[in-house]
């Protein structure tokens, strides 16, 4: 689409400033139903009844994924001399990195990767649908470059570092999320944005030039590792803190019994936070466990932790559950059922909740260049601290099964009951008195 009348639109972001829209190509895909609904989906979804003012929203998120994307290239062609790619690539992937999250459903992390209820939001099938149908499917196709795009997200585009630019190990994607969850949780570490110098591309790969002259850069090793930092601290204190896990869990376990009761997936595909929240209680309000559990999630009366495992059983033991009630919808929905009967307690009121194996620290996979050869996987230079944090990242899997408030009172029982079934001590009182998981 063109338009010589066009001018440069100028948006401010309260985390990195002006946010530029280049080209009216990039303003029409902003002003379309299905990027405006990304105002209505909030960044880390229960975050906000535990951080008030994390309500930043995947819309706030896609600019400033489009911000980091732009500082990128411009910074790797003023070290290139040139361009590292056409004018027409520059333009589909500020175009990709605007479009990356518009597959993202209501709490989709919690729905997705959590409660393993769908497919993830970047699945070839899902970014299908929302490309192929719909006011910005209409835009794109008008834009001839519909297929292209796909290939961008998908990572399947001939070349591959234009992806990674967005969604790589460390790429605009997390730049931009973490100073921005960061920033809205009130939290102070941030990385220094002098890493956004040091992107290359060689030979096909994106990654970060940490050499001068064949002679490593400690400095800039350090601002890579100082950004595995950032994420080891965001995800321990923030993305798995167990009010927001518990709050997740209640939303999740609120729409996997509206499936049961004939709620479809498409369903969730044009809704916001609150649609999703307003269907529930509309459409499904007359099933007494959906109804508690989304007048919970308003009122922020949440369900507390009554039986919890950590990696302290073993890798074994912890593969076994991930089978069983991660991968296993219908175990879990069972085993759930059995212990609500067993208890005699109502339906909904006990949810288990175990989060998948994928607790690598998948930064630690970026690659960099520390020498006159090929770039490497910053994980295979065997640094200490690099050890170190990816299993301390690993270390924050934790199983837990969660029980309605009004059991508080039951909970040495449930306690009990959960230790029976699972055939494992529960770890709760030891977390509570303060041992850390190496203590106890």
């Amino acid at each position: 689409m063109k338009n010589s009348k066009y001018s440069e639109k100028v948006l401010r972001d309260p985390v990195h400033g002006d946010v530029i829209i280049r080209k009216p190509d990039e303003l029409d895909i902003v002003d379309t139903e299905e990027f405006q609904r990304l105002r209505g989906i909030k960044q880390l979804g229960t975050a906000s009844l535990v951080y008030p003012c994390a309500l930043h929203t995947r819309f706030d998120h896609s600019l400033g994924t489009l911000f980091v994307t732009d500082k990128i290239i411009r910074s790797m062609e003023r070290l290139n001399g040139g361009r590292v790619a056409t004018e027409e690539e520059e333009s589909l992937v500020r175009l990709a990195a605007l479009i990356h999250d518009v597959s993202h459903i209501p709490y989709g992390h919690t729905l997705e990767d959590e409660r393993h209820i769908f497919e993830r939001h970047d699945d070839p099938a899902r970014f299908a649908w929302f490309l192929n149908q719909g006011e910005m499917a209409d835009k794109l196709r008008s834009m001839k470059i519909s297929l292209e795009i796909e290939k961008l997200l998908n990572k399947t585009h001939e070349n591959k570092f234009l992806s990674e630019i967005i969604s790589g190990s460390i790429c605009a994607d997390l730049l931009d999320y973490l100073a921005r969850d960061s920033y809205f949780c009130g939290i102070s570490h941030k990385y220094d944005e002098r890493i956004l110098r040091y992107f290359r591309t060689e030979n096909g790969i994106f990654y970060i030039d940490c050499q001068k002259d064949g002679i490593i850069r400690d400095d800039v090793l350090s601002e890579v590792i100082n950004l595995l930092r950032l994420r080891y601290f965001m995800s321990e204190r923030v993305y798995f803190h167990h009010a927001k896990t518990a709050s997740g869990a209640m939303i999740s376990k609120a729409v996997e019994t509206a499936m049961k009761n004939g709620m479809k997936k498409q369903e969730l595909f044009p809704l916001t936070d609150e649609g999703l929240l307003t269907m529930l209680e509309l459409k499904y309000g007359h099933i007494k466990s959906i109804r508690s559990l989304t007048y919970g999630i308003k009122t922020r009366r949440l369900y507390k932790r009554c039986y919890i495992l950590t990696k302290k059983i073993g890798l074994k033991r912890q593969e076994e559950l991930i089978t069983d009630y991660h991968i296993n919808k219908q175990k879990r929905d069972e085993a759930e059922s059995y212990l609500t009967k067993k208890l005699h307690i109502q339906e909904g009121d006990l949810i288990i909740y175990c989060p998948g194996s994928n607790m690598s620290l998948k930064e630690a996979n970026v690659m960099v260049k520390t020498d006159r050869n090929a770039p490497k996987k910053l994980s295979s230079l065997n640094i200490p601290e690099i050890k170190a944090l990816e299993e301390k990242h690993k270390d924050l899997w934790k199983f837990y099964v969660f029980m309605a408030p009004y059991l508080s009172d039951r909970i040495k029982q449930i306690s009990r009951a959960c230790e029976d079934f699972f055939k494992e001590a529960n770890h709760l009182a030891s977390l509570q008195s303060g041992q850390s998981f190496f203590e106890f």
